[in-house]
């Protein structure tokens, strides 16, 4: 699926005249794209070490992962699609519900459970991997009836309400580091514009530790105690299929998400990418099933990076090679990685409060752009049952597979809908409006709106 990377040079390599956009295949001098590369990799970290440190994984493998999905997400898409491949919150979940782990809570990751749970990472890569293959033969249509906006919608939303309670259970651990860590983040949101104001949540943590720190929340032992060269840990996988339940329902996020990236990149470079969504499921699938088997979490497109994209209006690919790159490099210093360990329960809790918070509206978000019309009892019934479930995270076993809040509501919001749109058709009872509705499933998904 890949071919040989190359970019030209635009312009003198220098200078950006006013309007000008720098395409994939483009870059200006390399001190120039180093320093853009850099930017990406502040704008996707605030993001990408919250997921290890909310599951108990390593922060240094996590990261050596998305520097590793990112180059190899470039090469599969022949470097014709800008992305920095994250850490994914759509795997917080079923990670949480098979290691039990509980940020902050004292006791230390079950490495038994977190081999278990990398194998269901495994199992979403590849069937993500499958349906990009499917995808790159048959097209995405079948996609966009599968999830219309008002399935998508729930899904998305239904993912950060079932999270809540995590992120209270941190935040009641230290409840003033907390709403210091939350308050920052709104502040910096509404106070600065471009690139700073896209780094709230980096922001966020970064005062909030320091407020740990000044209130003796933060150990430092960990950090003398490491080396400071050192590969990251790496944790071979195990399998259990009756888990696969809890996992397999994730890869109708990262599907989303994609084709959200592939819609929106397209949008802002004005190139019809639409041939490329497979190669982009497929990629990252590969990635997600590469980081499982080695101790990372499932990797997805950041919206972050979309972000930097806009404000430099530099979309090549060559940014996210230098930006995977420097990922990979810090990923070697242990050290760096335990000091990204230390960051206390009240900060992660203060900082999933708004991401998880986020997560939940932006589903709300794609119904609101899409006009999902819940006067219509079928749109309204779908998304009603499927958030019940996963906010109150309903669960129970098939035969030895186990299904809890998220797999079950997101069936839920599939099978109620088309089940009753299509009695409804036949009954002639249908109550859906004309067009809008009917719009594909990525294309609610605007800059800043995925999931990670």
């Amino acid at each position: 699926m890949a071919a040989k990377l190359g970019w030209k040079l635009h312009g003198d390599g220098q200078h950006m005249p006013p309007g000008d956009v720098v395409l994939p295949n483009e870059r200006m001098n390399w001190p120039i794209m180093f320093g853009i590369g850099a930017q990406h990799v502040v704008a996707m970290f605030g993001a990408t070490f919250l997921v290890p440190l909310l599951t108990g994984f390593d922060p240094a493998t996590t990261l050596f992962f998305t520097g590793f999905g990112t180059i190899l997400f470039i090469l599969v898409t022949s470097g014709r699609l800008p992305s920095y491949l994250g850490s994914s919150f759509a795997l917080l979940a079923p990670i949480g519900a098979v290691t039990g782990y509980v940020a902050g809570g004292g006791a230390p990751l079950d490495e038994a459970k977190a081999a278990l749970a990398q194998g269901g990472i495994i199992a979403v890569g590849a069937t993500l991997a499958l349906v990009g293959v499917i995808v790159h033969f048959a097209g995405a249509r079948w996609i966009d009836k599968l999830m219309p906006p008002v399935v998508t919608g729930a899904i998305v939303s239904l993912i950060g309400f079932n999270l809540a309670p995590a992120a209270w259970n941190n935040v009641k651990t230290a409840p003033v580091t907390a709403i210091v860590t939350i308050l920052t983040i709104l502040l910096v949101t509404v106070l600065f514009r471009g690139i700073l104001g896209r780094l709230s949540i980096l922001v966020g943590v970064l005062v909030g530790y320091l407020v740990a720190v000044v209130r003796g929340e933060v150990d430092f032992a960990a950090i003398s105690d490491a080396s400071w060269l050192g590969v990251p840990h790496f944790r071979t996988p195990a399998f259990d299929v009756s888990l696969l339940g809890l996992f397999v329902p994730v890869v109708l996020v990262l599907i989303a998400e994609n084709v959200g990236h592939v819609k929106s990149v397209s949008a802002m470079t004005g190139k019809d990418l639409d041939d490329v969504t497979g190669r982009a499921l497929f990629a990252d699938g590969l990635s997600t099933m590469f980081a499982g088997a080695g101790g990372g979490s499932g990797t997805t497109t950041y919206a972050e990076n979309i972000g930097v994209m806009a404000a430099t209006r530099v979309y090549s690919t060559a940014a996210y090679i230098i930006a995977a790159t420097i990922a990979l490099v810090l990923s070697m210093f242990p050290k760096f990685g335990q000091l990204i360990a230390t960051i206390p329960p009240g900060v992660l809790g203060g900082a999933a409060t708004v991401l998880y918070g986020m997560i939940g509206m932006l589903g709300v978000r794609i119904w609101v752009q899409n006009r999902v019309d819940f006067s219509d009892p079928v749109n309204l019934n779908t998304a009603a049952v499927a958030m019940v479930v996963a906010i109150a995270n309903y669960s129970f076993q098939l035969g030895g597979m186990v299904f809890e809040g998220i797999a079950i509501g997101s069936f839920c919001a599939i099978l109620i809908y088309h089940l009753m749109r299509s009695i409804s058709r036949w009954r002639g009872t249908s109550q859906e409006a004309a067009s809008p509705a009917s719009a594909p499933a990525g294309a609610e998904l605007e800059p800043g709106m995925l999931i990670r």
